[in-house]
């Protein structure tokens, strides 16, 4: 099955960039809606933003302007770019792949999900 692999966490300043990295195995990449969920202690897990396979994106209003997603189907992978982070930004970062024809932000939607990469931010 289609297997994802998060890397790039680590810990970061209040106003640095971080860039996390999400490798997929399987053969229906470019097909796939990809999205970014994170899940900080004590809270749900919620969206941050989803890349779809005509290239269309979508972000959580607390980090648009700041963060972006993107994908390069030649290399089977989706990255987000993050700049500008806050101390609110900590939590664990997912990668997720939906194979149904309509994206969501809804995180039972998605079919395959990443083991997560913790994301700190020092204030």
């Amino acid at each position: 099955q289609v297997q994802l692999v998060e890397s790039g966490g680590g810990l970061v300043q209040a106003g640095g960039s971080l860039r996390l990295s999400c490798a997929a195995s399987g053969r229906s990449f470019s097909t796939y809606t990809m999205g970014w969920f994170r899940q900080a202690p004590g809270k749900e897990r919620e969206f941050v933003a989803l890349i779809t396979r005509y290239d269309s994106t979508s972000y959580a209003d607390s980090v648009k302007g700041r963060f972006t997603i993107s994908r390069d189907n030649a290399k089977n992978t989706v990255d987000l770019q993050m700049n500008s982070v806050k101390p609110e930004d900590t939590a664990v970062y997912y990668c997720a792949a939906d194979r149904s024809t309509w994206s969501s932000v809804r995180s039972g939607q998605y079919d395959y999900w990443g083991q997560g990469t913790q994301v700190t931010v020092s204030s």
